[in-house]
């Protein structure tokens, strides 16, 4: 293997810390390999915006990402293992690093809640029991925010005494608020329905 020889010095001017990665050889200084660790990295993902109870669907798949960046998103389905009845130091060793692990997936997810919510979900045990209760609460109020559009979009009727364009803009919102629930409508059906749904007269 190749020496690398490097023109700085081996401590921090500004910290006065000595480089743990870099060693002597008479007045040369060697750059040595250093693999940080993943959730220390930084800049990797935007932390997504705090959740406030709205749009979680999105909000769920920005902290998803952010914790894959942080190499985190596995202590969302993992249950902690087991030190068994006769540990080892090297079992006893790999479950604290699961904990330390699942510490700081959860409370990334919990840094990204509003206060309210924080509140509400610190009590959890792990990663995994707060992300399933998230899951549970909002994904739930999601499908019953659908229903809600649908039933709007099904029982909206024109009506002579409104003009037509403020009722055609109020149609457009409503079909809106349905693309933004990720259900599609062919713009041929869109069509036929405002058609159908011009007062008689």
């Amino acid at each position: 293997m190749e020496d690398i020889t490097m023109a700085t010095s081996e401590t921090n001017p500004e910290s006065g810390l000595v480089n743990p990665n870099m060693q002597h050889s008479g007045g040369t200084v060697y750059a040595m390999p250093y693999v940080a660790p993943a959730h220390g990295s930084v800049g990797l993902g935007e932390r997504p915006k705090k959740f406030n109870g709205k749009d979680f669907k999105r909000w769920q798949q920005k902290m998803l990402f952010y914790l894959t960046t942080l190499n985190l998103a596995r202590f969302l389905q993992e249950d902690a293992p087991d030190l068994g009845d006769n540990p080892d130091r090297q079992t006893v060793a790999a479950v604290d690093a699961w904990k330390h692990s699942d510490f700081l997936c959860k409370n990334y997810i919990l840094n990204g809640l509003d206060n309210a919510l924080y509140n509400v979900y610190s009590p959890m045990i792990n990663a995994k029991a707060l992300w399933e209760s998230l899951e549970r609460k909002y994904k739930t109020e999601d499908a019953d925010s659908k229903k809600f559009i649908v039933g709007k979009f099904l029982d909206f009727k024109m009506v002579d005494s409104k003009t037509v364009i403020s009722q055609v803009q109020e149609f457009q919102l409503i079909l809106h608020d349905i693309h933004a629930e990720g259900m599609v409508l062919g713009e041929s059906f869109q069509v036929a329905a405002l058609i159908e749904k011009l007062p008689p007269t």
